[in-house]
């Protein structure tokens, strides 16, 4: 039997941020941006729970990246899309980075 967990967000990045991206992707400007958002919407995974951050990306979605509370040193939340969404950079004890990019209630999920 294991630990349970509460779970308070569990999902991928706020769709808003698809949608804006594809927009400004008719530009060939921002075309990069359009695909990192395609990108993220297909692959990237967040679940936050009272015990740990857990995030599941990269190509494929194939990577995951597990922290407990205790080893965060700081957070930092951006708002991004009128307040609808926004970053989260988590700074760890050892000065290593985990950003959490396009997550919607991203002022009350941590």
């Amino acid at each position: 039997m294991g630990i349970r967990e509460t779970t308070y967000y569990e999902g991928g990045p706020h769709i808003g941020d698809l949608i804006v991206n594809i927009l400004l992707g008719f530009t060939v400007i921002f075309l990069p941006l359009t695909v990192g958002a395609i990108v993220r919407a297909i692959w990237l995974r967040y679940k936050i729970t009272d015990r740990r951050i857990s995030v599941t990306g990269g190509w494929m979605g194939k990577d995951r990246t597990d922290i407990v509370y205790g080893e965060v040193a700081k957070m930092i939340k951006m708002p991004r899309g009128i307040g609808l969404w926004g970053d989260i950079v988590v700074t760890l004890n050892d000065r290593s980075r985990l950003e959490l990019r396009a997550m919607p209630n991203f002022r009350g999920s941590l």
